[in-house]
């Protein structure tokens, strides 16, 4: 099935957000198929909305917002 076409976000990460998303891309690849930083993107997305679905457990969406906040960035919508 087709992926459907979306705007693409742009969203400003840190050099140690980006050195983060190249070692978990690179650690889910296998010598038959290379994990793009979007895949991961996607995966980390569907994970967090499938938890916070399921009812968070104690304390997770506090640690969310906790690390949410640490990242000193800030959306301006």
């Amino acid at each position: 099935m087709p992926k459907k076409e979306r705007k693409r976000l742009q969203v400003v990460i840190s050099d140690e957000q980006d050195a983060l998303l190249t070692r978990t891309a690179y650690e889910l690849s296998s010598p038959e198929r290379l994990i793009s930083k979007s895949e991961v993107v996607r995966l980390a997305i569907e994970k967090i909305a499938r938890e916070l679905g399921e009812g968070p457990q104690a304390g997770q969406i506090d640690e969310y917002r906790a690390i949410l906040g640490s990242s000193g960035a800030r959306d301006e919508d």
